[in-house]
């Protein structure tokens, strides 16, 4: 996680970015990453331009360092670490038998993952930072484009079976689950249609994957 100071530096979204500063917001993607979504056009920039706002209220609500280092580190969590941490407390609380929770979990992670960079590509969206150079980008990003949200994708594919199998977990996962859509945003990777989509497709994938399967062990 990044220090301490690094937390500490202040991002005022009003002060003009010096050259160097700007440069680097705009291509703060990460090492190895495709070159950033091209502008947008038409109704794309309209859109845009309504949810620019958004993020740039998102961003300030993560200001404080302890909100601050909230959003990184479940940006960070949704990286991958906080599928090992579901799976730990389901087999804790089911035993053996969570794998019946797990596998579907598994499987809508899998199905969604074979799809979503496709629709990234296709849609070719920019990450807000990219839009506004004023904008913080608080981590590396995992991939060049912003449409659909991958965290909020996969963690809403993988949240259905344990909500569907164990209900005792719904307010825990809604919390998450909004927890991590809020991250998103307030790094300023994506926009709010980015982190809905995603829920949508990763319910709308998750959901009838989950009942057949269920329906087929019985």
């Amino acid at each position: 996680m990044e220090s301490l100071t690094a937390l500490r530096q202040p991002f005022e979204l009003g002060d003009a970015p010096t050259p160097e500063e700007d440069a680097d917001a705009r291509h703060k993607v990460g090492a190895g990453e495709a070159p950033r979504a091209a502008e947008p056009t038409g109704f794309a920039r309209r859109l845009e331009s309504i949810e620019l706002p958004l993020v740039r209220a998102a961003t300030r609500s993560a200001h404080p360092l302890a909100l601050r280092a909230l959003a990184i580190l479940l940006s960070k969590l949704g990286n991958g670490w906080i599928y090992l941490i579901l799976g730990a407390l389901i087999l804790a609380n089911w035993g053996v038998a969570g794998v019946r929770i797990i596998v579907p979990a598994g499987v809508n992670a899998m199905v969604l993952h074979s799809v979503y960079p496709v629709m990234k590509r296709a849609f070719g969206r920019r990450r807000p930072f990219q839009a506004d150079p004023r904008l913080p980008s608080l981590l590396k990003t995992l991939d060049a484009h912003s449409f659909p949200s991958g965290h909020t994708m996969t963690l809403a594919g993988v949240l259905t079976p344990i909500v569907m199998l164990w209900p005792g977990s719904t307010l825990p996962a809604t919390v998450v689950g909004l927890g991590v859509a809020w991250s998103r945003i307030a790094t300023a990777h994506h926009y709010p249609t980015d982190v809905i989509a995603g829920a949508v497709l990763g319910f709308g994938v998750g959901y009838p994957m989950t009942t057949l399967m269920v329906s087929v062990w019985g």
